[in-house]
């Protein structure tokens, strides 16, 4: 029976670590989309930089984590003998795999956002501080009970904060970051010009589509493994996030008007949306928030372009700064019992996580990319720009003639 019971158990913790190896694997492969998503959405010009920036800023953001990050958000460290960190198959380790492709998913967030005029030491610079400490400060306040808010949250208000697999946590972290960041460094040259916006057209639709596609399929590896074992995988979680991804598809469609820019960030809006909420909501509940997550997603990034004339080159803010924030507050609505969610979750305490998500963002974002303008400076020179980050940083252009 001891023998059984071992056997068991080994299975078990088998089986666990394959299955979050699986969605580290799924999530690490969502760069890809990151990166081609910018390669396409970028001036020719910058289209080796989207490319750059992307890889080198996960390396960065490996070993902010792995050293600092995960320390500060749980307070496990990995400098140990290798014989301690090989237990239960080693899943300590591919629990960190997992959540390292979270953590590196706020760089890579902002790098979108920054594109086509930012210097790239100072970039990484702020990779390694948000990496080491904004972000992890944050990722442990929700989801590993530091500092006893949730447990305060729960006993106010009977729930506490609930972000499944990151609305907040990580896409509207990301997205609030990057506000700061694209606010600190202004305007790209000539992109408004008498006060009206002179449009800068994407390089490759056809990257732009795949990009958002590699995305699309590694985000069920993103929702889906956030239990982070067997025993928690749910199919809801999968379909509330297919339901979320097509409703911001076709809001996305309606309201940009056959535009493939909008179009192919629709479903990602979505799927920002539904990230907290996934193991709650009913279908129909995640159909709603994809679907105002899409809509929300180009009427922002208009406002955002014409009337506030803030530069944000792929839209990040709105999409993954506002769609998460829409996230967090939809998981209190359509989570309840009433509107067919599971139910033990409270509104009130979505909208403190949210704000308080979005203002630790904002704090963040502004304080890291003030400090390095001060110090380092952040953009390039007139010239940097006008002859494009490829050839200005790394020598060479994406296309060769020869």
């Amino acid at each position: 029976m001891e023998n059984l019971n071992s056997a068991v158990q080994t299975l078990v913790h088998g089986s666990n670590t394959l299955f979050i190896l699986i969605g580290a694997v799924m999530v690490l492969a969502m760069h890809a989309g990151f990166a081609f998503l910018e390669v396409g959405t970028v001036r020719l010009k910058n289209q080796v930089n989207a490319l750059s920036k992307i890889i080198t800023d996960f390396a960065v953001s490996t070993l902010a984590y792995f050293f600092i990050g995960y320390w500060v958000a749980y307070g496990v460290t990995f400098m140990q003998p290798a014989d301690q960190l090989v237990l239960d198959h080693g899943y300590a380790l591919v629990k960190f795999f997992f959540l390292l492709t979270f953590a590196a998913a706020i760089p890579a967030i902002i790098s979108g956002g920054i594109a086509e005029r930012a210097r790239f030491g100072p970039q990484l610079c702020a990779t390694l501080l948000i990496v080491a400490f904004v972000y992890p400060f944050f990722e442990g306040l929700i989801w590993n009970g530091n500092f006893g808010l949730q447990a305060w949250l729960e006993h106010q208000f009977g729930a506490s904060f609930h972000d499944f697999a990151g609305s907040v946590v990580v896409h509207a972290m990301g997205g609030w970051l990057a506000f700061g960041a694209v606010v600190l460094l202004g305007r790209r040259n000539g992109r408004y010009r008498d006060g009206r916006l002179v449009a800068f057209a994407p390089s490759n639709i056809p990257f732009l589509a795949l990009g958002s596609w590699i995305l699309i399929v590694g985000w069920f590896g993103f929702n889906v493994m956030s239990a982070q074992s067997i025993e928690g995988i749910s199919g809801l979680v999968a379909v509330n996030s297919l339901m979320a991804m097509v409703g911001g598809t076709a809001a996305a469609w309606l309201a940009g008007r056959n535009d493939p820019g909008f179009l192919h960030n629709g479903p990602l809006a979505g799927l920002v949306a539904v990230c907290a909420g996934s193991d709650l909501m009913h279908p129909v509940g995640a159909l709603a928030t994809g679907a105002i997550a899409g809509a929300l997603f180009v009427w922002a990034f208009t406002a955002t372009q014409n009337r506030w004339k803030i530069d944000d080159v792929l839209g990040v803010w709105p999409l993954h700064g506002l769609c998460g924030i829409w996230g967090g507050v939809a998981c209190g609505i359509f989570g309840q019992a009433a509107l067919g969610g599971l139910g033990g979750v409270s509104l009130i305490s979505q909208v403190i996580g949210s704000g308080l998500g979005m203002l630790v963002a904002l704090l963040g974002g502004f304080g890291v990319y003030g400090l390095l303008k001060l110090t380092t400076g952040i953009r390039l020179s007139q010239e940097e720009e006008f002859n494009g980050a490829d050839l200005s940083i790394h020598r060479i252009g994406a296309l060769s003639q020869d």
